[in-house]
């Protein structure tokens, strides 16, 4: 159990609860945290007595529960409440203090499968940090690579763990950090990888070099974006979209190079995936894409049907999953391959060591995608020149009741209200590269709408048109979107 604001303010409070697999809750227990979260003090008692029936509990059974906290004021009190509430049970708690969450993630995963590594913070950064440095020792930094690369904390967790390991890595990358947390500086407020996605504008406290890569992590360190401004004060921005196809391309390569290009790779994305990413993928990088619904669960889950299986939110949560085919496959070839396919799969070996397989991970992704560019010797601007976004905007409209909107196909379709998909679709279709979908927030009685076209100009009128028709058509609450002038 993770107590984080996750990528929200400071005052929000919420939890992450992780699987014995190291990964995110089952779906069919949300339903159970819910009704438990939601239920009186009185009742508490009597509704977990029910649940521990329904789903046929063995209260004998010995169970340990790891917690761990973010960086808030307010945490240390909700884990202790936390551990309170696993003694009462008869279970045993594990405090692992202030960690990021996808640490606590490996670290459940290490505990129960003890191949994958040690569940402690140290092996995490052993396994992981571990890998990094193997492979940069076999990687030279050249091209138009450079090895400086500036970090926004969030003031979260993830800045504090990267202090720590900047202090290893023997100048092999140079992280210049910000937003750690101290001169009053609070968690994700005008900085963090959410921030910048959603205003498209660089994070408060961080100095700016033009051209210079910057990476943003969220307050609880499980999710990435990078940026760069130029000699004008643009913002570029290259998030999960951009790091999906780099790492699907690296990969995508090193099969190759090792004689292993009969595994699957393929890549899952939702909706909110560029278009112009997508087209990349298909058509330059020859790689399978699966559309899902949004949400990292279903991206992870979809992910494993492939034996390497690259996912990302565009908001830059994922990671990649390899399956025990593709390790034994790889491994195999590091032993038995000629020179060049040993030296290959010997790197490949190591980027799976650097890879948190069990969830997004700030860290973990970072390193991975400094091990690309440095590869390559990229910079940040030939990184950004693989292709070209569609312009987009995302709007929200209040409603009376998000459940009077329904979807299907990856939610790219809206089967109710009656007549708002046809007018989605009539209104995409006046627009060069035209498109939009809408779908309900999981929380609260809010319609998101997405849309994408030739032009910033195009894609602002289509979201603010078919925001009008969602308020129309179901039922909006206030003031009527208007088109923007």
């Amino acid at each position: 159990m993770m107590i984080t604001a996750s990528h929200n303010l400071e005052p929000d409070n919420g939890v992450k609860l992780i699987d014995p697999d190291g990964e995110m809750l089952e779906q069919s227990w949300e339903e159970i945290a819910t009704r438990l979260a939601n239920v009186s003090d009185n009742d508490l008692e009597s509704t977990t007595e029910q649940v521990i029936k329904e789903v046929n509990a063995d209260m004998s059974l010995k169970a340990s529960v790891f917690i761990g906290m973010d960086t808030r004021y307010t945490s240390p009190r909700l884990a202790a409440a936390a551990v309170h509430g696993v003694i009462a049970l008869k279970g045993t708690p594990k405090e692992f203090g202030i960690v990021t969450t996808p640490m606590l993630h490996f670290c459940v995963k290490c505990r129960n499968d003890n191949k994958y590594g040690t569940p402690t913070e140290e092996g995490y950064y052993e396994k992981i940090v571990g890998a990094f440095k193997r492979v940069r020792a076999k990687l030279p930094v050249g091209g138009d690579y450079n090895a400086t690369l500036h970090v926004d904390g969030a003031n979260g967790v993830g800045g504090k763990k990267l202090n720590i390991i900047r202090k290893t890595l023997d100048g092999e990358l140079d992280l210049v950090l910000h937003n750690l947390g101290g001169n009053g500086g609070k968690l994700n407020l005008n900085c963090g990888a959410d921030f910048v996605k959603v205003t498209q504008k660089p994070p408060v406290g961080v100095e700016h070099i033009p051209f210079q890569r910057v990476v943003s992590l969220d307050g609880d360190g499980d999710r990435i974006v990078y940026y760069y401004l130029d000699d004008n004060d643009v913002m570029h921005l290259l998030d999960g979209d951009r790091i999906a196809t780099l790492l699907a391309g690296y990969v995508t390569e090193l099969l190759g190079a090792c004689g292993a290009a009969q595994l699957r790779l393929g890549l899952v994305q939702t909706a909110y995936a560029n278009g112009a990413s997508t087209n990349y993928i298909v058509n330059e990088l020859k790689v399978p894409v699966t559309c899902v619904k949004t949400g990292v669960k279903h991206l992870h889950h979809a992910a494993l049907s492939y034996d390497v299986g690259v996912y990302f939110e565009a908001n830059g949560h994922g990671t990649v999953v390899y399956s025990e085919t593709a390790k034994r496959t790889i491994g195999r070839i590091a032993e038995d391959g000629d020179t060049e396919q040993r030296k290959a799969a010997g790197l490949l070996l190591d980027f799976v060591d650097m890879t948190n397989e069990t969830v997004g991970d700030a860290i973990s992704d970072l390193f991975l995608v400094e091990t690309v560019l440095c590869a390559r010797g990229q910079n940040v601007r030939q990184w950004m020149a693989a292709y070209t976004d569609l312009p987009c905007r995302q709007l929200k409209v209040t409603v009376q009741d998000r459940n009077a909107i329904s979807t299907a196909d990856a939610e790219r379709v809206c089967t109710a209200p009656e007549g708002l998909q046809g007018r989605i679709v009539e209104l995409a279709g006046r627009y060069a590269d035209g498109r939009s979908f809408v779908r309900p927030s999981g929380t609260e009685d809010v319609v998101r709408v997405y849309a994408e076209a030739a032009t910033q100009q195009d894609a602002d009128k289509l979201a603010a048109e078919v925001a009008q028709a969602v308020f129309d058509l179901a039922g909006g609450v206030g003031e009527r979107p208007k088109l923007p002038e």
